[in-house]
């Protein structure tokens, strides 16, 4: 595989992770259930440090409103090997309030033809993001 110059990782700042991350069509939330991981696509929308995702009724995510939880998204050029992935963690709970629930249906569309019953917001505690890009020189 000739023709690709070196490549090195470059940390982003809190602020243009969650940029790039509301800029991303869908991601992937990581959560536990009896103690093993478990993870989900899912499409999102990230509102300041908030990221708010929908689920279905029988999401083993709601089994406990305040889980800890991951959320990742990337994006990857095959052909140019630069990118970059964002992680969030913090903690998972489900909106109540009516207003807030049909504000989020409205702006949230799921990818999957499924009844989605819930909306859930992380409230992101720790931000940190990975790019990937040539090595000058």
């Amino acid at each position: 595989m000739g023709g690709v110059g070196a490549r090195k990782l470059r940390e982003l700042s809190a602020a243009d992770s969650l940029k790039r991350l509301a800029g991303a069509q869908f991601g992937r939330i990581v959560y536990s259930r009896r103690g093993l991981p478990i993870i989900r696509p899912v499409n999102h929308i990230v509102e300041e440090d908030v990221v708010v995702v929908r689920a279905h009724l029988g999401a083993s995510l709601l089994r406990g409103d305040g889980q800890m939880v991951a959320y990742e998204a990337d994006s990857f050029d095959e052909h140019t090997r630069q990118g970059w992935s964002v992680i969030v963690t913090g903690v998972a709970r489900v909106v109540m309030d009516p207003e807030q629930v049909q504000r989020y249906e409205t702006l949230l569309d799921p990818w999957i033809n499924l009844p989605m019953d819930h909306v859930i917001r992380i409230e992101t505690e720790v931000v940190t993001g990975l790019e990937l890009i040539d090595e000058p020189g």
